[in-house]
């Protein structure tokens, strides 16, 4: 079991890496990451909750934000209506007001607890809008995406038996047919 452990995280850290680079993000910048440890083990989200299978993700992931430069936000499972959890100078610099939550396995999810532990000063906030993001076994992590989202693909498909799906966001068009854009920012 360790070896599978093992290379769970270093899919996490790869997947991590991978969206990072394609998403362009800058120093600081917000990246949202849901993972349900039951996926990656195969089984039904929100049924097998495992604590050393998240560590695992988690320390991969973390890894790849911190060679980044960006703010990792772990986000919670519906028993916590999907908050967030991260170090609490991200929530000061976006401004986000902290509630008061710690993530448990069983409430928020093991991967947010993981988070809840690493952090240096972590707080749980309701929403955030990141820059990019990575969803792990279906997580649902839109709604903390900024408004116009893009599908990434990335070469990782799978963490475990978990699916992978990437995102990162862009600015908003306007102007109409007369307007130039850009292609920096696409």
């Amino acid at each position: 079991m360790t070896e599978e452990i093992t290379k769970i995280g270093e899919a996490a850290y790869e997947a991590a890496r991978q969206i990072l680079e394609a998403a362009h993000l800058k120093e600081e910048d917000l990246f949202v990451v849901g993972c349900s440890t039951s996926e990656v083990a195969g089984e039904k989200i929100g049924t097998f909750s495992n604590p050393e299978l998240a560590e695992a993700v988690f320390g991969g992931v973390y890894q790849a934000t911190e060679e980044a430069g960006v703010y990792l936000a772990a986000q919670c499972c519906e028993h916590l209506n999907r908050a967030l959890i991260l170090e609490g100078e991200a929530a000061r610099k976006y401004g986000y007001e902290p509630v008061n939550v710690i993530p448990q396995p069983k409430a928020g999810g093991s991967f947010a607890t993981a988070a809840y532990t690493a952090f240096e000063e972590p707080v749980a906030v309701e929403h955030i809008q990141a820059h990019a993001g990575m969803d792990i076994g279906d997580t649902l992590i839109g709604m903390h995406l900024r408004p116009v989202a893009v599908p990434v693909r990335i070469e990782v498909k799978r963490i475990g038996e978990a699916h992978v799906v990437c995102a990162r966001t862009r600015p908003k068009f306007i102007g109409g047919q007369r307007a130039v854009y850009d292609e920096t920012l696409l």
